[in-house]
């Protein structure tokens, strides 16, 4: 019990940061986008209405009902997906703390975005990478929790033997 305590603290307080930067993002960015690293990094307000890389515009509410189902899935499946333990039951050397970072920070990339579609009916995106003609897809700190606790989740499935 303590341990799912300690994930939904750490849960709520990057889904405050993630909203937090939002708010700032629509507050400062709104009119003009902000250069930090000449032709590389900006701050920016964009609108998605779609998912990953614009796919999807318009499709707030089956986005909304694949996060929820989503989300729904991973609190489900939450050992497996989550676990640092091979099939013996010997947890492998050192992981357990990836896998303890890993998870609130999936759980809080999905709810923040899903925050937005459901209150906003977009998601806030604001930062902005590019390099000359190729431009990066803009992202927001939720996208960013779900990138790392992907790569996080896929480095835990290359350290653990999993075979049945």
């Amino acid at each position: 019990m303590r341990k799912l305590l300690l994930i939904l603290a750490a849960v709520v307080g990057l889904v405050i940061a993630d909203q937090a930067v939002k708010e700032i993002a629509a507050a400062s960015f709104r009119q003009a986008a902000v250069s930090v690293i000449p032709n590389v990094f900006d701050l920016a307000y964009v609108e998605n209405r779609g998912c990953a890389w614009g796919l999807l515009q318009g499709k707030v509410w089956p986005l909304a009902a694949f996060g929820v189902l989503a989300l729904a899935c991973l609190v489900w499946k939450r050992k497996s997906v989550f676990s640092c333990e091979g099939a013996n039951g010997a947890v492998a050397r050192g992981w357990r703390g990836c896998a303890a970072v890993a998870e609130p920070l999936l759980y809080a990339g999905v709810v923040g975005n899903l925050i937005d579609r459901i209150f906003r009916g977009y998601v806030i995106d604001m930062f902005d990478f590019h390099w000359a003609e190729s431009h990066f897809p803009c992202f927001n700190l939720a996208d960013s929790y779900i990138c790392v606790s992907a790569a996080l989740i896929m480095l835990l499935s290359l350290v653990t033997d999993k075979k049945k």
